[in-house]
């Protein structure tokens, strides 16, 4: 991490700019194989992780439902690029019947101290159709 200090009138700025290159971070997955109202999430594939990174935060939320809590867990990260499915600890997609929601993951790669190094989101459908 590499800190700067800009001055603004009279008053100074602190600016702290990651090494890491936060556009590269990425997170993909798939709903295939995960069933409606369960527990077990999916498997995640992670892409670009920082090598400081000890730990890896998951929340999911739901874009057609935004006040239902689905809740997410942080998993150790060996750097491997796989997070497994099951994982993560949360309530899984339960749209109504006939209907499909948008569901957005956020991940945050943090370092040993638990600090957040950079954050990608990942999209998807559920069900998958």
């Amino acid at each position: 991490m590499r800190q700067s200090t800009r001055l603004f009138g009279s008053a100074a700025v602190f600016i702290l700019a990651s090494m890491h290159d936060a556009s590269a971070f990425s997170v993909n997955f798939s709903w295939e194989g995960i069933r409606p109202c369960g527990r077990v999430s999916p498997a995640f594939t992670i892409h670009d992780a920082p090598r400081e990174t000890e730990s890896l935060h998951f929340i999911m939320s739901d874009k057609d439902a935004p006040h239902f809590q689905h809740g997410g867990s942080t998993v150790p990260y060996n750097g491997d690029g796989h997070v497994p499915e099951g994982a993560v600890d949360y309530i899984g997609p339960c749209p109504p019947a006939g209907a499909i929601h948008r569901y957005i993951w956020t991940i945050e790669a943090l370092d040993k101290s638990g600090m957040i190094i950079v954050r990608a989101t990942a999209e998807g459908r559920f069900p998958e159709r």
